[in-house]
């Protein structure tokens, strides 16, 4: 079975940017093969990797549903059940050291819980076949108690350095813990924080919530230009803030 990690975080707090820097710090560092699901419906994180995607999940459930409604048959005399197959194993992006496979929003009725329901099924079928699989979340708490993957090895809550956002990702942990997630550890990463040095009063709001900290990354002027440019992320400088920050957490973390 290969080694889960999930990020799960408020929205704006730098979430997906820091997903990709993890994975690029997997790939360089040769930790092993990488499936990486972009499990926010608005998805992104090709965009941090510098990779196309020709397809989501959402996008072959809508094709898939359109072929049904208009009589279509589907190619080869394939059932709806084959061709669904066939199309998903169609759709990973394969990046440098990774593959990428992304939910994506279809439009139908009813279809968001359905396209997550594809999405589990599938991330069931491939991860063991990776060293590790790591997922972005959707922003909030939401996608959690849709339980994407089985069992998760690493949590990693990503905040900003506001009380607001440190009280978003303890509701997180205490939803993972409520619904009896199977985690095995919940840490925090705090983001974006000025001269990578969190004041008093966060520390304290850390504290009251009883979160675990495993690393603050610096408000990084570079990730700004690099956006701003529409540059990968994972083109930044090794001698980054950011990517130095990520180097020293994934050091932290103890993965296999």
């Amino acid at each position: 079975m290969g080694y889960n990690i999930a990020v799960a975080g408020k929205g704006g707090t730098g979430k997906t940017s820091l997903t990709g820097l993890l994975i690029n710090n997997l790939t360089k560092n040769n930790k092993g093969t990488v499936l990486v699901v972009d499990a926010d419906a608005n998805a992104n994180i090709n965009e941090v990797l510098g990779i196309e995607v020709e397809s989501t999940i959402g996008e072959i459930r809508e094709e898939v549903s359109q072929r049904e409604k208009q009589g279509n048959a589907f190619p080869g005399g394939m059932t709806k059940a084959q061709y669904l197959q066939y199309r998903l194993n169609t759709c990973l992006a394969e990046g440098d050291g990774y593959d990428l496979m992304v939910m994506g929003r279809s439009e139908g009725e009813g279809c968001y819980c359905y396209v997550n329901g594809i999405l589990r099924e599938q991330t069931d079928k491939l991860s063991d076949a990776y060293e590790y699989l790591v997922i972005d979340n959707e922003a909030g708490m939401e996608h959690l108690s849709r339980k994407t993957t089985k069992h998760i090895d690493k949590l990693l809550l990503v905040s900003d350095c506001s009380r607001r956002s440190i009280q978003a990702v303890a509701r997180i942990r205490d939803l993972a813990r409520e619904l009896k997630l199977s985690v095995g550890e919940i840490l925090l990463i705090v983001n974006k924080v000025p001269n990578g040095v969190l004041n008093k009063g966060v520390c304290e709001e850390i504290e009251k919530h009883k979160l675990d900290l495993i690393g603050v990354v610096p408000l990084d002027n570079l990730i700004y230009e690099y956006d701003s440019s529409g540059i990968p992320l994972v083109q930044l400088p090794e001698d980054s803030e950011a990517k130095t920050a990520v180097r020293d957490i994934m050091s932290k973390l103890e993965l296999k």
